[in-house]
């Protein structure tokens, strides 16, 4: 079995995204078994979950139930907010009016705000834009809000006046995200602002302090999934696919140096806390971060998927 018949062995979240990325399947193929998530696999056990008021776990970022900080409990990933960015992940879509409930019921427990309004955070108002994208939702205003929130080295922080003048890797992969999702839609016009967002990654190397080029912080070596509200490199290079800025290069050559001798990569981390259920096994060959570095490694001229000679990217 190669590579590719592996990853096409799994869950039709993983099968439809292979099927465009990865072996350039007719559209009509690919639509045909993205539809597909919403009926079976991951995507149907989550979509089943959706409360009566259009709710997952009765919360926007955290369950009804709340989370036991003091008790060592990992972040719960359970409530809306969570869901709908898995689903988002997934290629799973929802009807309307379960979209409808969402925006009318769905309130963040910062401050009681509408969940497509946003919250106040750059990290989840960054997700929230992608959500808003994605959902058909307006999120001009938390667009604009981001804006007003970008810092003078390019990226943003949810620490931003209170504990930090500087950016955060974590807070900023998700704005770009959010605006890089918003701007594809043919939204208002980010682009010079989501520029200024991966100037500060890609000076960095996507892992390096500026100052001294040592490595920010280890966990972002890391193949993670699902990323939640994390910055991981494989998260970023996934970001910056198609790119060939020379930046991009010692991450790239980090992550093709992970790949085992059969031609997957496994999962290295899972972010502790309560889920609906597990997708994958830490240690073990992981679809997700496989179909993942295979689409960010892919020489844009070629559709060959085999580890370059080197050992590292092609040139």
């Amino acid at each position: 079995m190669t590579v590719t018949d592996w990853l096409l062995d799994g869950d039709p979240a993983i099968r439809w995204q292979v099927m465009r990325d990865l072996v350039g399947a007719p559209a009509d193929e690919v639509t045909a078994e993205r539809a597909r998530v919403n009926r079976e696999g991951w995507g149907a056990r989550l979509l089943g979950l959706q409360e009566a008021d259009g709710q997952w776990a009765g919360g926007a970022f955290f369950p009804r139930e709340g989370w036991n900080r003091e008790a060592g409990e990992g972040q719960p990933w359970t409530a809306t907010e969570p869901v709908l960015t898995l689903l988002r992940t997934l290629g799973a879509t929802l009807p309307a009016d379960r979209v409808q409930q969402v925006a009318d019921n769905c309130r963040w427990e910062n401050d009681n705000q509408p969940f497509f309004a946003g919250e106040t955070e750059p990290c989840i108002n960054g997700r929230v834009v992608a959500l808003g994208v994605y959902f058909e939702q307006d999120v001009e205003a938390v667009v604009e809000r981001l804006l007003s929130e970008q810092l003078t080295d390019g990226g943003w922080n949810c620490e931003a006046g209170f504990t930090s003048t500087r950016s955060s890797f974590d807070t900023t992969i998700n704005v770009l995200e959010g605006l890089k999702a918003y701007e594809e839609a043919g939204g208002a016009e980010v682009t010079e602002a989501r520029l200024r967002g991966e100037e500060y990654l890609l000076d960095r190397q996507l892992f390096r302090r500026l100052s001294t080029g040592d490595v920010i912080k280890p966990d972002y070596l890391l193949l993670a999934f699902p990323g939640r509200w994390h910055y991981d490199v494989l998260r970023a290079l996934d970001y910056f696919r198609g790119s060939g800025d020379p930046r991009l290069a010692e991450a790239r050559q980090l992550v093709w140096d992970k790949q085992q001798p059969d031609g997957t990569w496994v999962l290295e981390h899972t972010y502790p806390g309560r889920v609906h259920f597990v997708m994958e096994q830490d240690g073990k060959p992981s679809r997700w971060n496989t179909l993942r570095a295979l689409r960010a490694l892919q020489p844009e001229s070629t559709t060959s998927f085999e580890r370059p000679a080197s050992g590292g990217p092609a040139s």
